[in-house]
């Protein structure tokens, strides 16, 4: 018995120093283990919840509404339920709740709840839902006030790989098939989502655009589909951006960083059609075209177990690849010519064109930030002319001009070190490897931590540990 005691106030302790909130009821339904982190939450003095029965501190509860209560008696796991109530000091509280059976040669003998403070995440996701209903009720408003949008004539260019691409796009907006663009970050994915929209049959209903990279998983979900009163305490009706692009495009950027159990749900409203709002039980239809992107080859992203291979067919009905800036240089004087142009008009100017030094110079440069990166520095370059008709080096910024012009002279800070490097990929593994285990000790192996640290995805991170073989 005192072993017993020992025990649970070791675990006790133990428990106060991890992030989620940990209430433990015993086999009767009383608490036996009740965190800082959860009396927290839920606005309650350890003392008022410990050694007594759940219904008699939570009376709000019954045995069917308590996630506890429904684990302790059917013995199964019940994982990642929201949840939105108000504590007992009246505070609004969103959690998600993993809750599991302890069990002992068949017998259950208590519950387990993990939850999870998502309080700051759920006001910010409302806030964000909220403004985008209110920019799609202003949508048909005022034409003339209306957000700058992008067409075809916005994608400048004579590569040839670049007008497949847009000849591709051009096909993509006479129907309503999902499409699938691949193009590394700056080389215009948005422009040619907007383009297929604005030239087909959906163009006087909403675009919206949502970066999949950009927000929390959690926040990523209620945005995309919504919330529902009725099922969870607190939740309010609120639709999601299927609903709100209704009738027009949805268009989800980087869908290689969206975790797998959300590609599922994406993949399907693609099948089936509907979508159901986080904690409703309504099956809502909704019409709206998808266009997603990847930043990187979506065959590799497959590969490394980041994006659904079932989802990567649905979607990639039309494929568009927008080729990067180094692979069509051809196209830099004429993106230049644009660039100049639209600055001047922006910012009344007067320039005519590029001396030829620097022209040469971003011929050969590698442009690892693609068009955007290109156009950053004429705009750059452009702020620091007055009275003079021609864009030269001495306007760029120093780090730009060191970039560009010493970037390109190979004999310039040439690092004896990789003179032995005989196979760069294994070479670049090698770094990766070290760089992930030094972030993985400095984190005492916590996943969640290492990936935020790393900004990379967990499903990304997981795939490199066992890759390296560190797990």
């Amino acid at each position: 018995m005192k072993n017993k005691i020992l025990l649970e106030k070791l675990l006790q302790n133990i428990l106060q120093y991890i992030e989620e909130g940990i209430h433990v009821i015993d086999s009767k339904g009383k608490t036996i283990i009740y965190n800082s982190v959860m009396s927290e939450m839920e606005g309650l003095d350890k003392e008022q919840v410990i050694g007594k029965h759940i219904l008699d501190v939570f009376p709000t509860l019954t045995e069917e509404t308590s996630t506890l209560l429904k684990v302790l008696r059917t013995g199964k796991m019940i994982e990642e339920y929201k949840q939105s109530y108000l504590n007992l000091k009246g505070k609004k509280v969103s959690s998600i709740n993993t809750t599991l059976p302890i069990i002992n040669n068949g017998k259950v003998l208590g519950a387990i709840e993990i939850a999870r403070n998502m309080t700051k995440v759920s006001q910010l996701s409302e806030q964000i839902i909220n403004l985008r209903q209110k920019l799609n009720r202003n949508y048909n408003i005022n034409k003339k006030n209306e957000k700058k949008h992008y067409t075809f004539d916005n994608l400048i260019g004579q590569n040839k790989k670049f007008l497949k691409a847009i000849a591709f796009a051009r096909r993509a907006a006479q129907t309503s098939s999902s499409v699938l663009i691949y193009g590394e970050t700056g080389t215009g994915k948005e422009l040619f989502a907007q383009s297929i929209h604005y030239e087909s049959r959906r163009k006087e209903k909403p675009f919206i655009a949502q970066n999949c990279a950009a927000i929390p998983e959690t926040l990523l979900e209620s945005i995309l589909f919504g919330t529902s009163k009725g099922s969870f305490t607190g939740a309010v009706d609120r639709p999601g951006l299927f609903e709100q692009a209704s009738g027009g495009t949805l268009f989800l950027d980087e869908i290689n960083s969206m975790s797998l159990p959300l590609q599922a749900k994406l993949l399907r409203v693609l099948q089936e059609g509907y979508i159901r709002r986080i904690g409703g039980l309504k099956d809502i239809p909704v019409d709206v075209r998808i266009i997603a992107a990847t930043n990187e080859d979506p065959l590799e992203a497959i590969k490394k177990g980041i994006l659904r291979k079932d989802l990567y067919y649905r979607i990639n009905v039309i494929n568009i690849k927008i080729p990067p800036l180094r692979k069509r240089k051809d196209d830099i004087p004429l993106l230049i010519k644009y660039f100049i142009n639209y600055y001047n008009e922006k910012l009344n100017k007067d320039v005519w064109m590029m001396s030829e030094e620097l022209l040469k110079a971003f011929m050969n440069y590698g442009w690892p930030g693609n068009v955007r990166e290109l156009q950053n520095f004429i705009e750059s370059a452009m702020n620091m002319i007055f009275d003079e008709h021609v864009i030269k080096k001495e306007h760029l910024p120093y780090n730009v001009e060191e970039l560009i012009l010493n970037g390109n002279n190979k004999n310039i800070n040439r690092d004896s070190r990789y003179d032995k490097v005989n196979d760069l990929s294994e070479y670049l593994a090698n770094i990766e490897k070290e760089i992930i285990l030094n972030h993985l000790i400095k984190n005492d192996y916590n996943i969640t931590k290492t990936s935020k640290n790393l900004g990379i995805s967990r499903q990304n991170l997981q795939y490199k540990l066992k890759k390296y073989r560190l797990i």
